[in-house]
């Protein structure tokens, strides 16, 4: 085994460590499959990478999404104890978790997110047009993160200009998970958000319209068993959930094809080849690198390893999509592969709802992209981009293109 592996070596929340995951990735898989990593608050964690046993534990009831679980010793994270905030459908077992998802499922369906097309259509072409002139833009800012936030703002009813308040709130509180060194801003985040939230639930009680929040604000007013911290944390995770990982989605299969010219053109010669490139894009940079985190109810053996009760599992997605063992030259990018049963959205009963619309937003973002700016390429080089530091998601900091 490499020095790289050492026992308690490898930090999930270094730069290094996102700057050089894949190769890292590669020699766990090989190596130590089931690896332990230390995690602040945790009293052991291990670090799960091969495709069969992150499906396994995706779908493990031995393992449970409640960190306020009894099951789990130790101090609770600052994000857990902010109650409107962590008592969602992701952070919860059912017969919560199904409670709580069959609120919001209904409009997330293939059939609502297809109505949703022409107007993600529309905000597509018009963030495009505003930089038209420009001969350059930055496809994280301009590009990426706008158009999946104005979709889930206006699917939730959120006012236009509270967006780019929104981008704050949600980079600081999903890069912070765990990470001591950023509970204080942590904190002034939540505090400020929290209040938007409460503000929000009572606006729409008072003056409801056709949106998301209203109609969650209704049932719970109906005697639902929906708690007002459960509304609040259901808002909070459908802002987050709704554009992290489609901003990713669109960064990150930006930064592919721009890695890939073949495949870029490619794929301008053949646009049908489209939804299947999406698919292959979610595989190759996984937008989100590591699934929500779980702990043991019960003692679980997996491979060679003893996990005890109350130790967390982290299941990362972005290695179990390169496994040798279920993708041929997992490390190629390749838009035409047909066996890809990439794990980018989760197994089980959590797999993400929002999938359908992440789907749609990726199709129309780099179809258009592509057409309007058939000779983009790179602003600089590949070793300045920089990932960010966030625990859960692979995304970029910025995307700098030329147009």
């Amino acid at each position: 085994m490499q020095q790289s592996l050492a026992r308690w070596d490898i930090d999930l929340f270094s730069s290094a460590f996102k700057k050089h995951a894949y190769s890292i990735y590669k020699d766990l898989r090989a190596n130590s499959p089931v690896h332990p990593v230390n995690i602040p608050l945790e009293r052991k964690a291990w670090l799960v990478t091969k495709y069969d046993d992150v499906v396994a534990m995706l779908k493990d009831h031995r393992l449970t999404m409640d960190a306020r679980s009894d099951c789990r010793t130790g101090p609770l994270p600052p994000f857990v104890e902010k109650k409107y905030l962590s008592t969602n459908m992701l952070s919860s077992d059912p017969p919560d978790h199904t409670r709580l998802r069959k609120l919001v499922q209904k409009g997330f369906t293939p059939r609502m997110v297809e109505g949703l097309r022409e107007r993600i259509e529309k905000i597509a072409q018009t963030l495009l047009d505003q930089v038209q002139d420009r001969k350059q833009m930055d496809l994280i800012e301009d590009y990426a993160f706008p158009l999946p936030i104005i979709v889930i703002c206006e699917m939730l009813g959120i006012p236009s200009e509270d967006r780019d308040q929104f981008r704050e709130w949600s980079n600081t509180i999903v890069d912070t998970t765990n990470h001591p060194e950023k509970f204080q801003m942590f904190s002034q985040q939540v505090r400020e958000f929290t209040q938007y939230l409460q503000e929000m639930i009572e606006q729409k009680r008072k003056y409801p319209e056709d949106d998301l929040i209203s109609r969650l604000v209704q049932v719970e007013s109906e005697g639902s068993h929906l708690t007002e911290a459960e509304l609040s944390s259901m808002i909070f995770l459908l802002i987050v959930a709704g554009h992290e990982t489609t901003v990713n989605l669109i960064g990150n299969g930006g930064l592919a094809l721009l890695e890939h010219p073949d495949q870029m053109e490619m794929l301008k010669s053949a646009p049908d080849l489209m939804e299947q490139a999406v698919e292959e894009l979610l595989r190759y940079y996984s937008p989100v690198e590591l699934a929500t985190n779980r702990w043991a109810k019960e003692e679980i053996c997996l491979r060679d390893t003893v996990i005890s009760k109350g130790d967390m599992v982290i299941a990362s997605i972005a290695s179990a999509n390169r496994d040798e063992e279920h993708f041929e030259c997992p490390d190629e990018l390749d838009i035409t592969r047909r066996e890809n049963r990439h794990l980018a959205f989760g197994q089980g009963i959590h797999y993400c709802l929002g999938a359908p619309l992440a789907r749609l937003e990726g199709q129309i973002a780099l179809s258009n992209l592509i057409q309007r700016f058939p000779d983009l390429r790179l602003g600089v080089s590949a070793d300045a981009l920089r990932w960010r530091p966030s625990y859960l998601m692979r995304g970029l900091k910025t995307l700098p293109v030329l147009l």
